[in-house]
């Protein structure tokens, strides 16, 4: 049969060279000790059988994780959780930076015993082209060609750096690191500058935020949001999530505490309304074969479709309920949910 426009997938129709071509889960959970990386996959199994996909992506994380002196095991123990974690799982590593001892360890026994059961590895604290492509040709030695490489922005030099590093095709998101962005200023951003609130107001910061999701959205990567330390107080990080995602372009976002997770879900979701809206829209562009319409005096065309197509995309990664109408385009021909 012949494929048209009508009947073919509204992402194949809409998505093109100007719009952003990844679609992965709105929420990386960091994990580094062995009991919480264990309890973190198996949440992340909990979830996915309620959600029917992946609505988290676990990040076993190396640098932050792993013992002084013990770094040889940590990484063995990583690709073990990886290999051993349950079918359709979306387990990731955070392996240490590109200069530093344990790199090239990690990337050999994570990448190479595991590289068939990760979603990508994260590079922290990388500064330009040049690191990425050493992660790559550690990838590449591993025999992990496919495997998508996430980099972390932690310093001025790096955020200049941003759309050049952003502009690599092994790069699938870039990540804010906001403690050591700081830190790396010499003490002109006062401490408040960490904190969930005070991110978002000193120029520095804020100019380092817009330049790292302006870089992703230009070559169509995610951006990636910094954690908030203050996991205890849920009300913050919703904060800080919902103005990360509505005001600086943000569409995923760290969680170091699994109690951040459902919120950082539930913030990083469009509304009820915004829903239905587009479940509409669409379904009235199906029918007019991708042609202009109107809805309510107001004139949509595939600008505005790919925008409510993007609405629906994100509600499903975010767990919410899709409209019947809108369901069928998140399954596959096998009956599976898409991730």
């Amino acid at each position: 049969m012949t494929t048209t426009a009508a009947t073919a997938h509204p992402a194949t129709v809409l998505l093109g060279a100007q719009a952003g071509r990844q679609s992965i889960p709105v929420c990386d959970h960091y994990s580094g000790v062995e009991a919480r990386m264990r309890k973190s996959l198996q949440l992340q199994d909990e979830m996915r059988a309620e959600f029917g996909h992946c609505v988290f992506d676990v990040t076993l994380d190396c640098e932050d994780g792993a013992p002084v002196g013990l770094e040889r095991e940590h990484a063995a123990l990583v690709a073990q959780l990886a290999r051993e974690a349950a079918p359709g799982a979306r387990v990731a590593a955070r392996v240490h930076t590109v200069d530093h001892p344990a790199f090239a360890n990690d990337m050999a026994t994570i990448a190479g015993e595991a590289w068939d059961r990760l979603c990508h590895i994260m590079i922290p604290k990388v500064e330009s082209l040049d690191d990425v492509e050493i992660a790559v040709r550690a990838l590449d030695a591993a025999g992990a060609r496919e495997l998508p490489l996430h980099a972390l922005i932690e310093s001025p030099a790096a955020v200049h750096r941003a759309f050049d590093i952003a502009s690599h095709p092994r790069i699938q998101s870039l990540s804010f690191g906001l403690m050591d962005f700081v830190s790396a200023h010499g003490g002109a951003i006062p401490a408040s500058g960490m904190t969930s609130a005070g991110q978002f107001e000193h120029p520095l910061v804020v100019r380092a935020k817009l330049e790292i999701a302006s870089a992703c959205h230009a070559h169509g990567k995610v951006p990636s949001h910094c954690v908030v330390t203050e996991f205890s107080n849920t009300d913050a990080m919703q904060a800080a999530a919902r103005k990360a995602s509505r005001e600086f372009g943000y569409t995923r976002m760290w969680s170091i505490h699994p109690a951040q997770i459902r919120p950082i879900l539930a913030a990083l979701a469009p509304d009820d309304a915004e829903i239905a809206r587009a479940a509409r829209i669409i379904s009235a562009a199906i029918a007019a074969d991708w042609a202009p319409i109107s809805e309510d005096g107001v004139l949509h065309d595939r600008a505005s479709y790919r925008y409510f197509w993007q609405v629906l995309d994100r509600a499903h990664q975010t767990g919410r309920m899709l409209p019947e109408q809108a369901k069928g385009w998140f399954v596959t021909n096998s009956g599976n949910v898409v991730a």
